[in-house]
């Protein structure tokens, strides 16, 4: 059979990759994307949205608790699982559906099935109806990464989970361990702690969410705390064991050896790329040690035909990221201007409360020798945040001196991610503290917040009292 002709292949339907597909078409180029999976990857399908569904389904159970300090009583909670993966799993469906039906519109031919590179101009994919062979000019690597899961945890027990398995929510095990503390084991910890699960989280490094500042991580930890079993840092897990119908853990921490017994691990330790068993061999494709592709800031790798996003191109792994990347893969090819890969790209933790920053943290600017301004205005002086009774939360802004330029916001609280998008245009557009401070919020808001923590810089916020105006 002979090859189908296309100027543009894309192999991976994630939000790099669906992104660029539809991006290109648009563009006026013709278009294949391959997926081997379901349309919309990780991300829809086994990370982002069914996790936030499930986050959202979850703190329903918290609230109504907390409730009763409102004057609300509610009787306790009946979960029926079975509803809850189907709520969710329609959600997803939802989601997927609307790509399909997207890339119809645009008229972008989707084959399903595992795409193999037999050169720099050729992919083989390997769908149920048999083979099927793309010529295409030019082609954008967009397969993404997976979970990690080192061997010495691989028991092949079904116990032993990763964050696919854990949104699965099978059962609700009434001991949990998770391993690792960054934002996949945090924000699925807390899905199983509001379902009642006695979480245990071990982590090797000194804290959780080691990529936000530590002040912004503060109220997180209380309410972990909390909520958790028990969270235990610089804390080592040495092996894993099927014992009956548990897990036995041994672990290191404080000097002293651990041998526990749990009903579920969830490993959440990183992501591994998907270069492998893709024929990239064939190509002039390089990989970096850790066997994600290397790519320039245009996109581009070491074979002239083919260009490569999202996780499989390293970095930072966000959907968000991949969509960018997307963009300027598409416009390398077409030889548009660039939308630069060089912008900001917000982060956001979808813990209890939400974390979120962009741009320089104060951290970053500790490690580089950076000297900076920091401005902060704390929750407890939010009339929003009183309503909500979710005084935990804290705005803060990260700004130059001398030219008040600002450099970064960061954000924790009830809803951060959704106020950390005003600080990722206000530091696109180049703006500087004062600009947020002249800028009119509405009020009761908690977009309030930033312009306060401005206003807090400058020594003058009507709701927070600051002794001494910092120095201009």
């Amino acid at each position: 059979m002979d090859p189908i002709k296309t100027e543009v292949v894309v192999l991976g339907a994630g939000p790099g990759g669906y992104a660029a597909a539809f991006y290109a078409a648009d563009l006026g180029k013709k278009v294949i994307l391959v997926e081997a999976d379901k349309l919309g990857g990780v991300c829809l399908n086994r990370g982002c949205i069914p996790s936030k569904a499930l986050l959202h389904a979850t703190e329903l159970i918290n609230e109504a608790k907390h409730a009763a300090a409102l004057g609300i009583t509610f009787q306790p909670p009946v979960v029926d699982l079975a509803k809850m993966r189907a709520w969710k799993d329609t959600v997803v469906a939802k989601n997927s559906g609307g790509i399909a039906a997207l890339a119809k519109m645009r008229g972008v031919t989707v084959i399903t099935g595992k795409g193999y590179f037999e050169s720099s101009s050729i992919l083989r994919v390997e769908t149920s109806e048999g083979q099927q062979r793309v010529q295409f000019e030019k082609a954008i690597i967009a397969i993404g990464s997976r979970p990690a899961l080192p061997k010495s945890f691989d028991l092949g027990n079904p116990r032993v989970m990763t964050s696919t398995e854990a949104l699965n929510v099978e059962e609700i095990p009434e001991n949990l361990l998770v391993i690792g503390g960054g934002y996949i084991g945090m924000e699925l910890g807390t899905v199983y702690a509001n379902l009642g699960s006695k979480v245990t989280v071990i982590e090797a490094l000194d804290g959780i969410l080691m990529g936000a500042d530590p002040d912004l991580v503060r109220p997180v930890l209380t309410l972990a705390t909390k909520n958790f079993k028990e969270l235990r840092f610089k804390a080592k897990v040495g092996k894993m064991a099927t014992k009956g119908k548990q897990i036995q853990v041994v672990s290191e921490f404080n000097g002293k050896t651990y041998d526990e017994l749990f009903d579920r691990v969830l490993v959440s330790v990183g992501r591994t790329p998907n270069s492998a068993d893709v024929g990239l061999e064939n190509t002039k494709v390089e990989l970096d040690e850790k066997g994600f592709i290397k790519v320039n800031d245009k996109m581009e790798t070491a074979d002239a035909n083919i260009l490569a996003v999202g996780d499989i191109a390293g970095g930072i792994m966000l959907a968000h990221k991949a969509s960018k990347e997307a963009r300027v893969a598409v416009e390398t090819i077409v030889g548009e201007p660039l939308a630069t890969k060089n912008c900001f790209i917000p982060a956001v933790v979808f813990t209890d409360p939400e974390v979120a920053w962009v741009g320089l943290t104060e951290t970053e600017a500790k490690a580089k020798g950076i000297e900076v301004k920091v401005a902060k205005f704390p929750w407890a002086a939010s009339g929003r945040a009183m309503t909500f009774d979710r005084t935990d939360g804290l705005t803060k802004l990260i700004i130059e001196p001398g030219t008040d330029k600002l450099l970064g916001v960061g954000i924790v609280g009830h809803g951060a991610g959704e106020l950390i998008a005003e600080g990722a245009v206000a530091l696109e557009m180049g703006a500087n503290a004062k600009d947020i401070a002249l800028t009119v919020h509405p009020h009761p808001t908690l977009s309030e917040t930033i312009m306060e923590a401005a206003e807090v810089y400058y020594g003058h916020s009507a709701h927070f009292f600051t002794k001494k105006p910092a120095a201009h």
